[in-house]
């Protein structure tokens, strides 16, 4: 009786999370994977009761899309701005500040800053190409929005190129209305390395950094896990321990939270979470010593120490190796943490062509015991997709919107000669 109980039970959980709601948007460009890739932040996101979604379409302009919640109609217009489509580097980042005015910024790879704001709050109309310091603008990659709950922005880029770059992060105050310089080198490759790093800002504004260090151009060079944390806005930072950083923070003075060596198929800027307490927790994968199978992991700090688990059981082998955008038969992995009262739930979104290539999850009700259950939450391939969400409507109401379109990839920067193919937006149910 036990066993069948339980039996319905995972079952009831396997079908709920199976449920899902695809919105469609627009057409959109998927000759390689720039619309799609993890490290979009944001794709999505939610101001108010309006949500807004950015994406290049098949002649490579920057779209910009907005619906109303709970209305499955988007108005979505075409922006005068272009990108290279070409090189799945060259993402849009997105964001909207206190004020309900959106901030673009798009079309990098080791380029000159090209940032934008729009014209009147919730509008989708664009002004000029504008500057936020004029300082280190020139070499810019990965470009990243955070929102502070003032109405503040966070932006973060590389300053540099690949093995040789530096973390800068400004700040945007919307009452003044002007970006300043907090950081030029937070964290300092010394013309050695760079870090490639993922970030989230947690409900008490403190934000988390973590970062693999990457000797060359080579993806096979990519090792250890650190981390640095700040309460300030990112004027001071300080280990898991509460120790202060001395900046920039280097190879040396870094906190390891987990010794990963070259060679282990360590993939870069996957995603990062925080539960309510301001505990940190890592998803990525790599490679064990003495596997050949990459796994999904979670690196994780209970507030004294850190920890690791192995999600997946996956069995297909696969090698890293090489410069510029792979495609690699799985996706880097996206992370949220619920909680409600003393339970603390968790959601890895991923994509494994071991499970047919399609929007897959594994969740998990006992992290500490690492008992974890898969879901798939569509019933086509996405082929190159690497999940991205509004991680705000996720902080705010514990709804999971994905960012979901098939796209495609060649090896090493190619782009296929796939048409064009449908964003959607995936509710979660």
């Amino acid at each position: 009786m036990k066993n069948t109980l339980l039996t319905l039970l995972v079952c009831a959980a396997a079908c709920s999370l199976s449920a899902q709601n695809l919105i469609p948007v627009a057409p959109g460009y998927a000759a390689t994977s720039v619309n799609t890739t993890v490290f979009r932040n944001n794709s999505v996101v939610t101001h108010g009761k309006n949500q807004y979604i950015s994406f290049y379409d098949n002649d490579g302009y920057v779209n910009v899309g907005k619906r109303r919640l709970k209305s499955e109609k988007w108005e979505v217009k075409r922006t005068p701005f272009k990108g290279n489509v070409k090189d799945a580097h060259n993402v849009i980042s997105m964001i909207v500040d206190g004020d309900g005015y959106l901030h673009l910024s798009f079309d990098h790879h080791g380029h000159p800053l090209r940032y934008c704001k729009s014209v009147a709050p919730g509008e989708l109309v664009f002004g000029d190409i504008l500057e936020m310091t004029g300082s280190d603008e020139s070499h810019v990659t990965y470009p990243e929005f955070y929102n502070l709950s003032n109405g503040d922005l966070i932006f973060v880029y590389r300053s540099g190129s690949s093995g040789n770059g530096n973390l800068v992060m400004n700040r945007y105050d919307v009452r003044l209305k002007k970006w300043s310089r907090v950081q030029s080198v937070l964290i300092d490759g010394e013309g050695k390395r760079n870090a490639y790093w993922q970030i989230c800002v947690d409900e008490k504004d403190c934000i988390h950094v973590s970062w693999v260090w990457r000797e060359t151009w080579m993806v096979e060079t990519n090792h250890d896990l650190c981390y640095a944390r700040s309460s300030d806005g990112g004027k001071t930072w300080e280990k898991s321990t509460g120790e202060k950083y001395t900046l920039p923070i280097n190879a040396l003075n870094a906190e390891y939270a987990c010794m990963i060596p070259q060679r282990s198929e360590l993939i870069n800027q996957t995603s990062m979470t925080a539960d309510k307490s301001g505990n940190p927790y890592i998803v990525t994968y790599w490679r064990e010593q003495g596997s050949d199978v990459p796994q999904y992991r979670m690196v994780w700090n209970d507030g004294e120490k850190w920890n690791r688990q192995q999600i997946t059981n996956r069995t297909t082998p696969f090698s890293l190796s090489g410069g510029g955008t792979k495609m690699i038969p799985v996706a880097r992995p996206r992370l949220v943490i619920e909680e409600k009262g003393n339970n603390k739930r968790a959601y890895c979104i991923y994509r494994d062509e071991e499970r047919g290539s399609k929007v897959s999850m594994a969740y998990s009700d006992n992290i500490e015991q690492g008992v974890w259950s898969y879901s798939d939450l569509s019933d086509f391939s996405v082929d190159a997709w690497e999940p991205s969400l509004d991680t705000g409507l996720w902080m705010k109401s514990g709804k999971l919107h994905l960012f979901v379109q098939k796209s495609t990839q060649g090896d090493g920067e190619i782009a296929t000669k796939s048409g064009e193919e449908m964003v959607y937006v995936m509710e979660v149910k």
